[in-house]
Parts: structure tokens; sequence; C-alpha cells
């Protein structure tokens, strides 16, 4: 017992966090795709909880992650997706370097300071993955078709996802980006409505918690 407490003491100094977790577990979804990818990484348990990484079994959770994102890519990545085999180490291993460049870029920006160069290079490079262009379709009618740069679909969601970030992080969406200010908190939300001030209901009620508790003691000590 006293052994597997002195571990998971060390893993979690170390900042490897739990291995094998589902992006099911994910407490915040349904910020803009960059920060979803950003938020597979969280706190669990709070001020001294542990990290965890949604993405860290290897390419079966970057699938299940892409699966559960499919509905917001553009029909043809869609579509491209559903169709796709699954993802190889390689994929897995790009994803993990646009999520630390999103995570660069966001503390950025949330802080009011200036992209760092090397985290913009790697969004800019898979950014250029999401270009495609019209062309006549072959054929008697006059019909369209688009034809991306990118012919696997995993690399055009990973280059939609960067290209998204361009826009989230230039346009009025990046003046509302947040950290969560929750203590042991490492996610980032979009600050939609005025009155949120945390990236979930269950931070601010950590927070409210310690309040209390804090006012509970200074009050018990000056009695």
């Amino acid at each position: 017992m006293a052994e597997g407490v002195a571990e998971e003491r060390e893993e979690r100094a170390e900042g490897r966090g739990e291995r094998g977790q589902s992006w099911v577990g994910v407490p915040l979804t349904g910020e803009p795709l960059p920060l979803d990818l950003v938020n597979t990484t969280y706190i669990k348990g709070g001020l001294r909880g542990r990290l965890v990484d949604a993405l860290a079994a290897g390419p079966q959770d970057l699938d299940s992650w892409l699966a559960a994102q499919r509905h917001r890519f553009a029909p043809g990545t869609a579509a491209a997706l559903a169709a796709a085999p699954p993802a190889g180490p390689e994929r897995h291993h790009e994803f993990l370097e646009l999520r630390r460049a999103l995570r660069s870029l966001a503390g950025a920006r949330a802080a009011g300071g200036g992209p760092d160069s090397g985290a913009s290079a790697v969004v800019n490079t898979y950014a250029r993955m999401a270009a495609d262009w019209p062309e006549l379709a072959p054929g008697p009618e006059f019909r369209a078709v688009v034809r991306p740069v990118e012919g696997d679909p995993v690399r055009r969601a990973l280059g939609a996802i960067a290209a998204d970030a361009v826009g989230l992080f230039t346009g009025a969406d990046g003046d509302r980006l947040r950290a969560c200010p929750a203590p042991g908190c490492i996610l980032y939300f979009v600050k939609t409505h005025t009155r949120r001030a945390w990236c979930t209901a269950g931070c601010g009620s950590r927070v409210r918690v310690a309040r209390h508790s804090r006012r509970a003691r200074t009050d018990g000590e000056e009695a």
C-alpha cells in the first residue's frame, strides 16, 4: 500500500499522469476544436489531483476522439474520416505535437503575450494541410468538386484544427480566450457570456468550497 502511494506521488511529481484514459472523461468539451484538443490534457481531482492525458494510450485514443468530433468538421473531411483506416503512430505523434503548440499559443493569447515562434511554425505547417480548391468535375455537366491538398483524412482533420486555431487566436474569440483561474486547473475556454468565470461548474464549486473553508478556519482562529 505504502509502495503504491509512493509510486503515485512520484508519477504526479514527474507529470506523467494516468494512462489509457478515454476522451469520454474529459471534463470540458464543446469549445472551439483547437481548445477541445488542448483540453484533452487536464487535472483530475483539483489542486492536489493528477495530470490525465486522454490521448496517452496511443492511436486508438486519437481514433476515439476524432470519431466524437467528426460532426464538427467540414462535410468532406467528416465523410473521409468516417471511412478512414485507424490512425497510426505517426498521426498520433502529429496530433500531440499540434496540441503542445496550441497549448503554448493559448497560454500566450490568454495572458496577453505574443506567440512563440516555434509553436507558430508548427501550427502554420499543419494548417497548410487544410488547403483545397474547386475544380470542374469531369463529365457532360457543369459540376464543381473540391480537391484537398492532403489525401490522408486524419491529416486533413489535423490541418482543419490548425487552420481553425489561426482564426481563433487572431479573431474576436481570441480576445475572449481564458485560462481557467481555478487552482490546479489547466483548461482553456472562450468566455461567451459575461457571468462565466470558470471552465466548468465543477471548478467554480471547488473554489467556493475552498473559500468557505478558509473563512471558517479564520473565524475559528479569531474566536
